[in-house]
């Protein structure tokens, strides 16, 4: 977004010229604005002082920070709810522990050779 010209304190200012009387023509040729500007400026910070929108932006500002949190810990708990719902039980190795090496290789590497899974080497 394109920063403004005129800082928040200047706007009010110039709004307080245009309730006080001053012709809107006068007002855009003496600032340098347009007539849009003015209405949309009037329509954003009509009656607002200057400390009522300096609060509004330190709010604007941690309402960004909080929706960035928010979806830091949105992510972070998708991840740990996709990584906890994968059956980790079904892994061979962890279904029964096994006291040899030897004995757990054959237990597992027969049923695949008589299935046709396992192919010897040449």
């Amino acid at each position: 977004m394109k920063k403004s010209r005129f800082t928040e304190s200047q706007i009010v200012a110039i709004l307080k010229e245009g309730e006080a009387g001053v012709a809107v023509a006068q007002l855009t040729r003496k600032h340098g604005i347009s007539a849009a500007t003015y209405y949309h400026w009037k329509s954003k910070y009509g009656g607002a002082a200057v400390s009522e929108l300096k609060r509004l932006r330190e709010l604007e500002a941690e309402n960004a920070k909080l929706k960035r949190m928010y979806a830091d810990l949105a992510l972070e708990n998708t991840a740990i709810k996709d990584v906890l719902s994968r059956n980790i039980w079904s892994a061979p190795d962890l279904q029964e522990p096994c006291s040899d090496e030897r004995d757990s290789l054959r237990k597992y590497i027969r049923p695949l050779a008589s299935q046709g899974r396992l192919v010897p080497r040449p």
